[in-house]
């Protein structure tokens, strides 16, 4: 039978006043590793190796602790034991360090006093979360580890996973007790890919476990990782539920600001001038209308509707948030195919290349971007669309968003261009000679506006924005 933490910790507190009368007590047995961690020579075992885990892995080695890096995906191990960077945010250099051994063997957790869990939490086709990664990860976590480790899921989840999903498959597959024999942790990962000032050793680490001595420990942990300090949370599912709002809160107000700009647009006003105005009272909030794509933002108000629905309250606005975001796409596509009317266009004659395909700028991860469902928008009105976009790989846009990618920069025959990610390389574009290549009367759609208006118009640019 599946037993919860508190259960456990009863159980704990009871066996430890029996074997006090002894002089010793279970805790202090279990938590030797402790002693161990700030002298470096406990040995840490982090499962999945992504954009979360493998910077975790790397920066625990460069504190000179012993890492296992471990991923059920062979392809990614065998690119990390040749010394690449499977995520880009990282280098190889540090990547090849001699303290992380990187493995498919699930054999080699067995010797980890921690073991860090950051699998990929994706939402299902109905908008409902998806633990099975979680869930298969801590079957083979606890098939494995020995007594006395400590589990730490960095996974975002929602209010209560930590208990009632990774707890119950770590105690099934080990056969050991939580809070007894084995002890767990929660610490949401914050970190920003593709952000240099906002990676693992700069944002504060919120941590959280099952009691004070577990905490104590696990805080100590990642304080020598992390130099922006940790945040001790007082519980569990506080931290969980602290990830889900931080991303959540940015849904809704990046919601409210598209809302606006759809709507002003109707009205004939000029949103971003709106913003700019409105900017100029000291507690306005500043964001700015654009595709709310990536792996966090899009998933995690999912998460946090779900718990909540499930205890008897629906979080209308949250669900109207992601409504209005998941409505951008189309938006898009629809002012472009304003701006190519407005360019007197044939829309079947038209040819679209759209700038930028990643989901935010500076990186190349082009998974769950939603610049894919502008283009599957405008391929509905049968616009020829193109792509490129300087850090993404073009086999990979290929196949993702079924189109045509250049793989060198021409602006030969286009009639629209669709600056959909800015990265930094677009905003040097010289307008003027731009449209020298394109075809007479072209237009400009600028997303996020991320170039100056009246060049463009001046250039001879049809502008177009959010």
């Amino acid at each position: 039978m599946t037993t919860t933490l508190s259960d456990t910790e009863t159980r704990a507190d009871e066996r430890a006043n029996d074997e006090r009368d002894e002089g010793v007590s279970r805790s202090e047995i279990s938590y030797e590793h402790a002693a161990e961690s700030s002298a470096r020579e406990a040995t840490i075992c982090v499962v999945g190796l992504g954009y979360v885990g493998l910077p975790l892995a790397v920066g625990f080695a460069q504190s000179d602790y012993r890492v296992i890096g471990y991923d059920v995906d062979e392809s990614t191990v065998e690119r990390l034991q040749a010394g690449f960077d499977t995520t880009g945010d990282l280098s190889n250099e540090a990547v090849r360090n001699d303290d992380i051994s990187y493995t498919t063997d699930a054999s080699e957790i067995a010797d980890a006093d921690y073991v860090i869990v950051a699998v990929p939490t994706p939402i299902d086709d109905a908008d409902r979360p998806d633990l099975s990664y979680v869930e298969s990860a801590a079957t083979t976590v606890g098939s494995k580890m020995k007594p006395g480790t400590t589990v730490v899921l960095e996974s975002t989840v929602y209010p209560g996973t930590t208990r009632e999903a990774l707890v119950p498959a770590l105690e099934a597959a080990s056969e050991l007790t939580a809070g007894e024999d084995f002890f767990v942790g929660y610490s949401p990962e914050r970190a920003t890919p593709g952000d240099p000032d906002h990676g693992l050793a700069d944002v504060v680490k919120v941590v959280s476990a099952q009691n004070e001595t577990v905490l104590d420990d696990v805080a100590t942990l990642y304080e020598s990782i992390v130099d922006a300090g940790v945040h001790r949370a007082p519980s569990i599912e506080v931290a969980e539920a602290c990830k889900v709002v931080e991303n959540t809160q940015r849904d809704v107000n990046i919601a409210f600001v598209n809302e606006l700009s759809m709507a002003l647009e109707r009205m004939g006003v000029d949103a971003e001038a709106v913003l700019e105005a409105a900017g100029t009272k000291w507690n306005f909030h500043d964001y700015r209308p654009g595709l709310v794509g990536g792996h966090c933002i899009p998933v995690d108000p999912y998460f946090f509707a779900y718990r909540s629905a499930r205890d008897g309250y629906e979080p209308e606005l949250v669900r109207t948030s992601r409504q209005v975001n998941e409505s951008v796409p189309d938006h898009v596509a629809k002012l472009t195919i304003k701006a190519l009317n407005e360019c007197n266009k044939t829309l079947r004659e038209s040819r679209v290349l759209v700038m930028g395909l990643a989901y935010k700028p500076g990186v190349g991860d082009i998974r769950s971007s939603k610049v894919s469902n502008v283009v599957d928008s405008l391929q509905e009105y049968d616009v020829d669309v193109e792509g490129f976009d300087p850090f993404a790989d073009d086999e990979a846009v290929r196949d993702a968003f079924d189109l045509d990618v250049q793989e060198t920069l021409t602006f030969e025959g286009v009639d629209a261009i669709l600056l959909a990610t800015p990265h930094d390389e677009f905003e040097q574009l010289d307008l003027e000679a731009v449209t020298a290549e394109l075809e007479a009367d072209p237009a400009l759609v600028d997303v996020t506006g991320a170039l100056d208006e009246a060049a463009a118009v001046e250039a001879g640019f049809v502008y177009r924005r959010l």
